[in-house]
């Protein structure tokens, strides 16, 4: 996909579930998280160790299945994308979560893909970027 159309596809964007969320402002899933903050996105953390508290103002979720609900339930919402922080050998796990959650768009952070996952994504409609920062696409 084009940088023009990835950058049309985050314009179509409002709400984010961010998978692999850190409280260490070193992480690059911190930064990123504080950046889609400042742009404007609703950003939904997701770390089973932080769930149940707070990053950067925002409820942090065990899970896409628990951000989703809250999304959806609480804010009458669709979901639009998952933006995942995670070893490319979880983007499966990840995939089949966005795909019963109904997530739109699956978003894999530089270095982040899996082949497997990224077509069974794509079978199941979803739009699948991969090996690509929002950040640098938005600047």
């Amino acid at each position: 996909m084009s940088e023009p159309s990835l950058k049309r596809l985050l314009d179509s964007v409002e709400t984010i579930i961010l998978v692999g969320a850190s409280e260490k402002q070193h992480r690059d899933s911190y930064k990123i998280m504080a950046f889609l903050l400042e742009r404007g996105y609703e950003v939904f953390p997701v770390n089973p160790r932080l769930a149940g508290g707070e990053l950067m103002g925002r409820p942090v979720f065990a899970s896409i299945t628990q951000a989703a609900d809250h999304i959806r339930n609480q804010l009458n919402k669709s979901v639009d994308m998952v933006d995942v922080f995670r070893d490319p050998a979880h983007l499966g796990e990840v995939a089949k979560e966005a795909i019963a959650a109904g997530v739109r768009i699956l978003w894999g952070q530089l270095g982040v893909q899996n082949a497997a996952a990224e077509a069974e994504a794509r079978q199941a409609g979803l739009t699948v970027v991969t090996n690509q920062c929002p950040k640098i696409i938005l600047r």
